[in-house]
């Protein structure tokens, strides 16, 4: 479940294409240096109070771009 003892954070929006999963995610993390750097698997990585905002805010299926 979602707790800051998660390691995708408190909240982790799930990115799919179609009815795939691509096993990216955007995720929060109390790692504040890791944000913008090349430590996971392709996830993008916010602060978890940001992370949390947007879970709340974009309604499922929203088309997410990472530029």
């Amino acid at each position: 479940p979602p707790s800051l003892d998660n390691p995708l954070g408190a909240r982790a929006l799930y990115i799919f294409e179609g009815n795939r999963d691509t096993l990216y995610r955007l995720h929060g993390t109390m790692e504040f240096a890791s944000i913008g750097k090349a430590v996971s698997s392709g996830c993008v990585r916010l602060l978890n109070q940001d992370i949390i905002d947007l879970y709340n805010r974009v309604p499922k299926g929203t088309p997410i771009l990472v530029a």
